[in-house]
């Protein structure tokens, strides 16, 4: 049994970043991840993701501000640009995005109000409901190469990368936490788990963990009519199907991949699923709802998919993060389907959570 300082369970977007920061200070790090390279099983693959400041919670807010920061320290590290700021729009219920404006203005933020007719004008390829906001600090992350240059800098850090190594067992030996694997044990003054959608599986009957839901998302690629025109990333805003207003929720979301097409997703795409039993096989009835979805809202988009992906959501009830310690275990899932944005950020409260301890943000805590 090897003694390290830090075992973090889980290579993906917040797990190596997480191994970066820490090897970077000094700690011995072990990363195990359960998959290869690039793999597509979780939560963190594909071309693209949201940045977005704009949320109708004033915390998400303040923690994107403080994540845009990270971002450009992670890049500057790495070599890679991870993230485009081309723009982000919330569009649909007033009150939501009203919300969403009012939020942004508290922060100092740059935002405009439109209206549909303005907004449509500004950009031809959507079509908008109610009002819309526009926060030129929003865009979109490189996802997989943030993944592969997080991972990178956490080896050139010192931390002993290990692909295909699932973590079998955690078991807490007083004050420090022992993580079994098939090919052996490291003993670890702290250990990180962030694992996704695997999280219950290895932590259930250690703490406390909220009420979980595993989802796969089913978006898809479609190729814009005009190839000049400009994409901003987009929520749009409504209610759920059960006619219930969830802050953290919205109806659609999309952004331009480049190389690949605009991407949506969410709308009639989610289903609840067994992460270790996931079809690769896109559903025509879910695509179909999506493809509706094209037709009405995007007349500038072929609505004829050019590729379908999947990746899974790990939900709390009430869609907040999990990212709280116990005694030698800092939990670092799940993020609920709107996490990534927020890598570098998460990275560096989890780094102080080892080193310090002390309490996360409210909405973030395990249960007691």
């Amino acid at each position: 049994m090897e003694h390290v300082d830090v075992v973090v369970v889980g290579a993906g977007a917040m797990g190596a970043t997480a191994a970066w920061r820490l090897a970077g200070s000094g700690r011995s790090v072990v990363l195990l991840e359960r998959f290869g390279p690039g793999h597509t099983h979780g939560s963190s693959h594909g071309a693209t993701r949201i940045f977005r400041l704009a949320y109708r919670d004033p915390v998400y807010v303040r923690f994107a501000m403080s994540a845009l920061d990270g971002w450009r320290e992670l890049e500057a590290a790495s070599g890679e640009v991870l993230l485009d700021q081309v723009g982000q729009l919330d569009h649909g219920r007033p009150a939501a995005v009203d919300e969403v404006i009012a939020n942004l203005r508290a922060s100092g933020r740059p935002v405009e109000r439109l209206d549909p007719a303005e907004a449509h004008e500004r950009w031809p390829g959507m079509r908008f409901d109610g009002v819309v906001a526009f926060s030129p600090d929003g865009g979109r992350c490189h996802a997989d190469r943030t993944v592969a240059a997080a991972q990178h800098l956490a080896r050139s850090a010192g931390a002993d990368v290990r692909f295909h190594e699932p973590a079998e067992r955690i078991e807490i030996v007083g004050e420090r936490a022992v993580v079994h694997a098939a090919s052996g044990s490291w003993n670890a003054s702290a250990v990180v788990v962030a694992a996704g959608a695997w999280v219950s599986s290895l932590l259930s009957d250690l703490v406390a963990l909220p009420p979980i839901t595993i989802e796969s998302d089913q978006p898809s690629h479609f190729a814009p009519l005009d190839p000049s025109a400009s994409w901003p990333s987009f929520l749009h805003h409504g209610l759920g199907a059960d006619g219930v207003d969830r802050p953290l929720s919205f109806d659609a979301y999309g952004l331009w991949a480049p190389g690949e097409g605009v991407k949506v997703g969410g709308h009639g795409t989610v289903a609840a699923c067994d992460p270790d039993d996931l079809t690769r096989v896109p559903d025509p009835v879910r695509t179909e709802a999506l493809v509706r979805y094209v037709e009405e809202w995007f007349p500038g988009l072929d609505p004829t998919p050019r590729s379908t992906s999947s990746c899974l959501f790990t939900n709390t009830d009430d869609e907040h993060f999990v990212l709280d310690r116990r005694g030698p275990l800092v939990v670092c899932s799940p993020c609920s389907g709107h996490g990534f944005k927020f890598v570098p950020a998460i990275a560096a409260e989890v780094e102080r959570l080892v080193t310090h301890g002390g309490q996360p943000v409210t909405e973030w805590r395990l249960p007691d």
